[in-house]
């Protein structure tokens, strides 16, 4: 709230203290860094990552309620998917998983 108030600008230092950023890299490693991160995404089921990311967005738009209900209806759905099988028996086989799902 402060800094929509006041126009202030903090460092990304205090961006992470304050919980609003989850990594704080040098200038000439933010675009590895992007990479790595998006590298380790990509290595999960797309569509349970779509899930997440529409759980996620939907939450500026829902009352605490509502998104709860909404991401419980989400995590409800995965259970159809292909992939939330192939990624327990991976786990339980202790493999990588080989997700099909889009």
């Amino acid at each position: 709230m402060q800094m929509c108030l006041t126009g202030e600008a903090i460092t990304a230092q205090e961006a992470k203290e304050w919980g609003l950023v989850s990594s704080v890299y040098p200038p000439e490693k933010v675009v590895d860094e992007a990479i790595k991160l998006g590298e380790k995404i990509g290595t999960h089921s797309k569509a349970v990552v779509a899930l997440c990311k529409e759980a996620v967005n939907s939450a500026l738009e829902l009352s605490q309620r509502e998104g709860l209900r909404f991401e419980n209806r989400l995590f409800a759905a995965s259970f159809s998917l292909n992939d939330r099988k192939e990624g327990m028996m991976a786990f339980i086989e202790k493999r990588k998983p080989n997700f099909t799902d889009s």
